[in-house]
């Protein structure tokens, strides 16, 4: 029985990996609709922001824009995409705990919205900015440690117990405070742990009073109940009158993507390995927090047990360990991991010296080329 994880067929994973090489980003036009429908579907007519360091393909933004769907930056790299795709006003939220004085600028030059991270930004702003106050609800939460934003120890954030007095910090400064703003973390599996933080929130209403917005965040896990979440987070917006925005990064990607990759060979020390030419450059979120993608192997044999290896020169480039796979896998067999749509290519580094991989979209006929492949002198070129 097929994986209904899969985004795409074997015999178009087949198709890509023979036409464009290996390791290859592959995508799903027809996912990328359907998470965006779901999230629609479940949220109604909250306003929608889309996390772009998930993927910020310009394909990817493209498409959310022309979905009507905004961006939240958190770079003046990311900002610079924003207006490469004509995104500028009140499509345009400006994110992140360290803005430099070009992300205050172009934020400005664009009538950006700023999420305002600290105390000391009230004084950093560009006059009278448009704000939203990123709250730090001081919650654990479900996730690992790297991507948990919303703990007491995070460095996002204000504490709960300082909102009060910048709001009235930013007042005074003569900038117009729109509502609040939260985010827990992403990849979050219990949703239970949404509807704790909206709840705290909620508890500001006899500091803050009646809001314009309130910003509820993403990070929701691949698998959660958002019809349940968007519940919860409808009520928190209502307890300040406030129009509920959601900024959906990982969910609205991660399923459309699959990183393509061919077995090298095998290998048996203390463990059994399956050698990829994919490895860490090409999917760093196994090793920087233990994330663990489904496989699919597009050949068959018994199933047996092996640590997937990377080809880099370091003990911690493995995508997988104690993954199951197909017996007999030879050099070239082909193997998809899943899930991989968000930061995978957009976490991709050029480390020794490799060529990030070329990125490719199937739109139901054809195959379009998002990023090509990098070409050797291409990595060295910023250095003659």
């Amino acid at each position: 029985m097929p994986d209904e994880r899969l985004p795409l067929t074997d015999p178009q994973m087949h198709q890509a990996a023979d036409r464009f090489g290996t390791p290859l980003y592959a995508y799903s036009a027809a996912e990328l609709d359907a998470a965006l429908n779901r999230v629609r579907t479940a949220f109604g007519d909250a306003r929608l922001w889309y996390a772009m360091k998930a993927n910020p393909n310009l394909t990817v933004l493209r498409r959310m824009a022309a979905a009507g769907v905004g961006f939240e930056c958190v770079s003046l790299g990311e900002l610079r995409r924003a207006v490469k795709i004509g995104a500028q006003g009140d499509s345009v939220l400006v994110n992140g705990p360290a803005k430099s004085d070009e992300e205050y600028r172009l934020g400005a030059e664009l009538g950006a919205t700023f999420i305002l991270d600290r105390a000391e930004e009230v004084a950093l702003l560009p006059p009278a900015s448009r704000v939203l106050v990123r709250v730090n609800p001081g919650l654990e939460v479900s996730t690992h440690d790297h991507l948990a934003t919303g703990a007491e120890r995070s460095k996002f954030g204000v504490r709960i117990g300082e909102v009060g007095s910048v709001l009235e910090a930013l007042r005074s400064a003569g900038h117009h405070v729109r509502g609040l703003h939260l985010h827990i973390g992403s990849a979050i599996r219990d949703a239970g742990d949404f509807g704790a933080a909206f709840g705290r929130v909620a508890g500001l209403r006899d500091v803050t009073g009646e809001l314009e917005v309130l910003d509820v965040g993403g990070g929701w896990g691949l698998d959660a109940d958002l019809p349940g979440i968007a519940a919860r987070a409808r009520e928190a917006a209502a307890v300040f009158g406030a129009q509920l925005w959601a900024e959906p990064g990982r969910y609205l990607v991660a399923r459309s993507g699959v990183l393509l990759t061919r077995v090298v060979g095998h290998k048996a020390t203390g463990r059994d390995f399956t050698l990829l030419d994919a490895g860490m450059t090409e999917l760093l979120r196994p090793m920087l927090y233990g994330a663990e993608h489904p496989v699919h192997a597009l050949w068959t044999g018994a199933p047996t047990t092996s640590d997937l290896a990377g080809p880099a020169c370091e003990s911690g480039d493995l995508l997988g360990r104690d993954v199951t796979l197909p017996a007999g896998g030879k050099r070239g067999d082909l193997l998809a991991l899943l899930d991989a749509g968000a930061y995978g290519a957009a976490m991709s580094s050029s480390y020794l010296t490799r060529s990030r991989p070329a990125e490719v979209l199937w739109d139901g006929s054809d195959w379009t080329v998002m990023r090509r492949r990098e070409m050797a002198e291409e990595l060295w070129a910023a250095e003659e």
